[in-house]
């Protein structure tokens, strides 16, 4: 009879080997981590979409492919392209404009204001409210920080040129999953299956669903409402209006919405005197700041449900790693961490509970 002998030091030294190899993979495909997780996430969103494209085109896969990429490319380099260029073009400009709010203050509501029908006295108290809450005393010692928070922004951005690279890098590798997507998926189940067997699978398909509920509840609904208040910014002709549709779509990724940067908006358009765009774009800010109440549980259903402190921990944290495009792998990898580290202790919880006979 044979007993096995178990060399610890060969053990330990594999292991040291494999983890020392997987390291310097990660290490060297750093750079790209950002673009191929945002890339996953775009093609598990949108491979229903791509796949009706494929049938109305004589199903060939590579017009379809072409098709997504050019729609990628015009929804996702080209308007970053214009905001962001314009904010690192005109930094000095806004942050001078942020600055001079040391000067700002609040001018007393319009009496016409108080005439509008079901809303004009709550709006005019809420800006009384303002005004005596100290508002202006707010504004002005926030003013100081502006350059700050301007020069931080564009440290963070790391140069349009680094910015506008990860996005094409994006559309590269969605182009790619497009082709092989098929292939890809049932590489990645293989792997769950070797890894973990029918867990290993399910898990896969949880991450799927996370990576979902990320793309649809969070992005698509933050993307409709940037657009949105874009559009009535460009209609109400305020300055910059691409650089302000930009920070509104990141604040509502973040989860904080369009607000913050709609209602400085308004109270900008009263106080130069232009009564009448205020109003429109008052009215505009209340229907878009509020489209998400109902516009988000309907994607959020076709996805998972996440909790939205995980997905502003994930903007923030994602921002801080990977920079501006970490607002969209921040949450999509804490969503998939979240999904199933919640499926393996729910798991486990339900099997302690099938041996614990009933009436014990």
């Amino acid at each position: 009879m044979y007993q096995t002998r178990h060399d610890i030091t060969r053990t330990f030294l594999a292991i040291l080997f494999i983890g020392a190899l997987i390291g310097t993979s990660i290490w060297i495909l750093k750079p790209f981590l950002g673009a191929a997780i945002w890339a996953v996430t775009i093609v598990t969103a949108t491979w229903p979409l791509m796949a009706a494209i494929q049938r109305r085109l004589w199903k060939r896969r590579s017009l379809a492919v072409l098709v997504m990429t050019i729609v990628l490319l015009c929804v996702l380099v080209i308007p970053f392209w214009l905001a962001i260029g314009t904010i690192v073009s005109n930094a000095d400009r806004i942050a001078g404009w942020v600055k001079s709010l040391a000067y700002f203050e609040l001018p007393p509501p319009p009496e016409w204001l108080g005439r509008i029908p079901v809303l004009g006295g709550d709006i005019v108290m809420a800006w009384e409210n303002s005004a005596l809450a100290g508002i202006n005393d707010f504004v002005k010692k926030l003013a100081p920080y502006g350059g700050n928070v301007i020069r931080w922004f564009i440290s963070e951005v790391g140069g349009f040129g680094v910015l506008l690279l990860q996005f094409l890098l994006t559309v590269a590798f969605s182009a790619l999953l497009y082709a092989t997507g098929e292939q890809t998926a049932s590489r990645i189940m293989q792997f769950g299956r070797r890894l973990a067997g029918p867990r290993g699978e399910h898990s896969v398909l949880l991450a799927g669903q996370a990576v979902r509920g990320v793309a649809l509840g969070v992005v698509v609904t933050a993307l409709a409402q940037s657009i949105l208040a874009g559009i009535g910014l460009a209609i109400a002709q305020i300055p910059f209006a691409a650089v302000l549709t930009a920070v509104a779509f990141m604040l509502a990724i973040a989860q904080v919405g369009p607000m913050p940067v709609l209602i400085p908006a308004v109270i900008w358009l009263y106080a130069t005197s232009s009564p009448g765009w205020g109003t429109f774009l008052l009215v505009w800010t209340l229907v878009v700041g509020t489209m998400d109440n109902f516009l988000r549980p309907v994607l959020i259903r076709k996805g998972a449900d996440l909790p939205l402190l995980l997905i502003f921990t994930g903007v923030v944290g994602g921002l801080v790693a990977f920079g501006l495009i970490g607002i969209f792998v921040g949450p999509v990898v804490l969503a998939v961490a979240h999904t199933l580290l919640s499926a393996w202790i729910d798991e486990d919880i339900d099997e302690t509970e099938s041996v614990i006979p009933n009436g014990a």
